[in-house]
């Protein structure tokens, strides 16, 4: 879908990309395992995750790019534009990309 909407955006001067994030640590993520933003890192499970902030910041940067066309058409990885474009999630973290368990 991204690749066909930035087909027809592009000469508009606009991009079209998906983003991909990571596992994310909703208030219902962090509800079903009995935890708050404050003490999420007492779950194992939620080591690795990324708020929605994070995802946010990946969309303010893009959109601050003024280069954002090259990325038109792809699916994009948050957790795989911080580093550079320089943003962090709400911790200051950078989480890695999701890797689903083996």
């Amino acid at each position: 879908m991204a690749f066909g909407l930035a087909e027809e955006l592009r000469p508009h001067g606009v991009a079209a990309v998906a983003l991909s994030p990571g596992h994310m640590r909703t208030e219902h993520v962090l509800q079903h395992f009995g935890t708050d933003q404050q003490r999420w890192r007492d779950v194992p499970e939620l080591a690795g995750s990324e708020t929605p902030e994070y995802l946010g910041r990946a969309v303010a940067s893009l959109a601050g790019d003024p280069d954002v066309l090259r990325h038109s058409g792809q699916a994009l990885i948050v957790a795989e534009l911080a580093r550079p474009y320089g943003f962090t999630d709400v911790d200051g973290t950078q989480p890695l990309p999701f890797s689903p368990p083996s």
